[in-house]
């Protein structure tokens, strides 16, 4: 029996005999061409991700099948979602977040989504929906991602996020291989989004 467990902007998450199967569905208001030709390539492209960080045996979903079109069947992780278990033991969670990451930058890999509700505490900490994750060796890349990260911790964890962030970072200077770039164009980043911010207001 299938059973709708979430549904995001570009997809749905069923649970079918203890397996999690992502479909991403059609949007009308795109051409229809394009909306096939982007939803295959969304699936192939996150299968493909999936795929390397088992190779480098990286605490992710496994792919167990794919269509290549539009469905990708993946393995359920049993565990506690990050976000309703940051309060306790934060620093220790935050460390494996942020050398987690930096292994995932290494490899080329950007999330694309890092909060805290895409990340579950089960052994150790697994990352958890990479549909918008893509290959890229750009610094400004790696910079949004941590960016992304540290505006998830502020919004969800506003009292301890910047703590949180720290130690995330911290750990994650420690093992990203190019982290005085990452973290130099990071600070360009957040010059960037206050400069905007204040120009709005």
């Amino acid at each position: 029996m299938k059973k709708l467990i979430a549904q995001g902007a570009e997809a749905k998450l069923f649970l079918e005999d203890g397996k999690i199967l992502k479909n991403r569905f059609r949007k009308t208001y795109r051409i229809r061409e394009i909306d096939y030709k982007l939803r295959g390539f969304r699936t192939r492209r996150e299968a493909k991700i999936l795929q390397k960080l088992k190779a480098i045996n990286f605490p992710a979903p496994k792919v167990i099948k794919t269509d290549e079109k539009e469905n990708l069947i993946i393995e359920k992780i049993n565990g506690k979602l990050v976000k309703d278990s940051l309060d306790k033991n934060y620093s220790k969670i935050c460390s494996e977040i942020g050398r987690k990451v930096a292994i995932l930058h290494n490899n080329t890999i950007i999330h694309g989504d890092l909060t805290t509700s895409n990340m579950i505490l089960s052994k150790e900490i697994y990352f958890i929906d990479f549909g918008l994750s893509f290959f890229s060796e750009k610094a400004e890349d790696r910079a949004v991602d941590l960016h992304l990260l540290k505006e998830g911790l502020e919004s969800k964890h506003y009292k301890i996020w910047e703590e949180c962030f720290k130690c995330a970072i911290g750990a994650y200077k420690k093992e990203a291989r190019r982290s005085h770039e990452t973290l130099k164009r990071l600070e360009a980043v957040e010059k960037r989004g206050r400069y905007r911010a204040k120009k709005g207001s």
